[in-house]
């Protein structure tokens, strides 16, 4: 049995699916392609979303040549060979260039003049966003996209079309309920599951296909943009007392084999910057489940994980200190820089003692009141309001 995802590859605009942000037929890269103006271009997004196969139909719809390299492995000497075969021709080549954001800095030279007088186009590609990678040169000489994973209703489309090539099977409801989910928008993904599970019967059911795939395909920790992503998600969830969303994106981490010292590492910071003082043992207990988890590790330290996440999310919330603390840098920053009191330097003249004086004594300690903190009067920080007041008897 032939590669489904090779054989059911679309070869033209009219038949790819998704993507309609980029090639709809009223964006401007679709008409571009109609014309047969191909600017430079760089796609980045997850596996099996359509980088390669847009890049082959290019060269077709252009009919032109179409050479492959891979950044992983791509030598100078082979680009310039490619390069060197069309100086005098009437037609310039596509280059496709997969894993671009592993180009280094010497291969992307030698791309620039190409780029620049436009003797090939060159199209690259990655799972990760390569724009911090490639050189401002580079990037000024080219367009990047973004791929999304493809919807359920995508891939419906797509696997109506691999059961049409495959009328000689049974396929159920919840099987291929559980092809569209489990392959998490990844088409490549879903058409090898489905071919491999051919090969084993006619009668596909979801216990055949969980023999193959136990388990949804996550996003992994590989690409550093869902990496920051789902971190950034589970913090923002934290913040907002959600806390079955937190967990949810606690799990997403775990499961993408994320390791505890970035988690933990996360949950101090929080604890710290968005509870504070409203909440003060939450950032015990952060350091505390950073210490356990790094001894422990996971499976187990899953559990100290989600104990820990469920109290930030529930704590009450306050960034006075992390406001106030960023306040007094930015005011030094701009150049306010007072005078220490002289009975505050480290010859003490003049300096009165708190203690000698039941505890607090009114005395100079800024030249200016800068006013840095601004208490949210919110969870324990009202207590320690209260204290305040009271050693400075002013209750």
């Amino acid at each position: 049995m032939t590669d489904l995802s090779n054989k059911l590859r679309p070869t033209n605009l009219e038949t790819f699916v998704g993507q309609s942000h980029i090639i709809g037929k009223n964006q401007a890269l679709y008409k571009l392609i109609k014309q047969k103006e191909i600017p430079h271009l760089f796609f980045y997004g997850k596996p099996g979303t359509g980088k390669t196969t847009l890049a082959k139909i290019i060269a077709k719809e252009i009919n032109t040549d179409y050479y492959y390299f891979n950044a992983t492995s791509i030598k100078v000497e082979d680009l310039r060979k490619v390069f060197d075969r069309y100086k005098n021709a009437l037609i310039k080549p596509l280059v496709f260039i997969d894993e671009v954001h592993r180009l280094s800095k010497n291969q992307q030279e030698v791309l620039l003049p190409i780029m620049e007088n436009y003797d090939a186009i060159i199209i690259g590609a990655s799972t990760e966003n390569p724009f911090f990678t490639l050189t401002n040169a580079i990037r000024s000489r080219s367009f990047l996209y973004e791929f999304k994973a493809f919807t359920k209703i995508d891939m419906q489309i797509i696997l109506n079309k691999a059961l049409l090539d495959l009328s000689d099977i049974t396929l159920d409801e919840k099987a291929k309920e559980y092809l569209i989910l489990s392959s998490s928008g990844d088409a490549r993904a879903m058409l090898t599951l489905l071919n491999f599970s051919c090969k084993v019967s006619k009668n596909i059911d979801i216990d055949l296909l969980k023999q193959l795939r136990e388990n949804v395909i996550g996003d992994g920790v590989s690409s550093s943009d869902t990496h920051y992503d789902l971190a950034s998600a589970m913090i923002k969830s934290i913040r907002g007392s959600d806390v079955d969303a937190a967990l949810y994106y606690l799990a997403r981490l775990i499961n993408g084999g994320e390791s505890v010292d970035f988690i933990t590492r996360r949950l101090v910071i929080f604890a710290s910057e968005d509870i504070g003082n409203a909440n003060p043992n939450a950032f015990n207990l952060a350091v505390s489940t950073m210490t356990a988890c790094n001894k422990i590790g996971h499976p187990e330290s899953r559990i100290m994980l989600g104990q820990c996440i469920i109290y930030l999310a529930s704590s009450p919330k306050s960034n006075s200190a992390y406001k106030g603390i960023n306040k007094a840098l930015q005011a030094i920053k701009e150049g306010k820089v007072l005078e220490i009191p002289k009975h505050l330097d480290s010859q003490h003249i003049g300096y009165l003692y708190p203690h000698d004086f039941g505890g607090y004594v009114e005395q100079e300690y800024l030249k200016e009141d800068l006013k840095l903190y601004n208490s949210l009067n919110i969870g324990y920080e009202k207590t320690l309001n209260d204290w305040l007041k009271k050693i400075k008897h002013k209750e």
